[in-house]
């Protein structure tokens, strides 16, 4: 248990943890693009803001092909006049990802509406790969199903806080990953 803030937070993944992950999964990645990104080619990897700066921060630090960091801002939100789920773009990414392999990061994948929306989004622009890398996979609450070629961790349902994950814009900065409801 960590204090922050008053709480004592049940760690569910420590920062050394979290540290050897990151780096299995930066050696999966750059063995799989080490045979696609030739030449002056240059793999486009996208961030998911707000969530997955930190991640992405470690997570690029461990790839050794050459590539380029583009973000793109999506929020989800209710409909009040109706059960729709809607997904608005916030912030475009700079990039073209025409015929690029791209490598999109997210923090968190949980009822996968975004993600699902924003694979569909990309692929649209006709780019020569969309991979999808996540640090949590929240699988109890997929309502949209989402193929996710890398991810750090698994868990089943819980309330998530750290490493870029928050709670009301919260938390963000803590170093690992803790439980708010004590679920995992």
């Amino acid at each position: 248990m960590t204090l922050y803030y008053d709480r004592k937070l049940p760690a569910l993944f420590t920062r050394e943890e979290i540290a050897r992950r990151v780096s299995e999964l930066g050696a999966e990645i750059n063995a799989h693009y080490a045979k696609s990104i030739t030449g002056e080619e240059t793999l486009l990897v996208v961030g998911v803001l707000n969530g997955a700066f930190v991640f992405m921060a470690d997570l690029v630090r461990t790839l050794t092909v050459p590539l380029e960091v583009d973000f793109i801002r999506l929020s989800s939100y209710q409909d009040n006049l109706s059960s729709a789920t809607k997904v608005v773009m916030l912030k475009d990414l700079e990039r073209d990802v025409a015929g690029r392999h791209v490598l999109v990061v997210e923090d968190i994948a949980d009822c996968g509406l975004t993600l699902n929306w924003l694979l569909n989004y990309l692929k649209s622009r006709g780019p020569a790969s969309v991979r999808l890398a996540v640090a949590v996979n929240k699988k109890g609450r997929r309502e949209f199903e989402v193929a996710l070629d890398y991810v750090a961790f698994e868990i089943e349902n819980g309330f998530l806080v750290g490493y870029g994950l928050d709670a009301a814009r919260r938390y963000r900065e803590f170093p690992a990953i803790y439980s708010l409801d004590g679920q995992n």
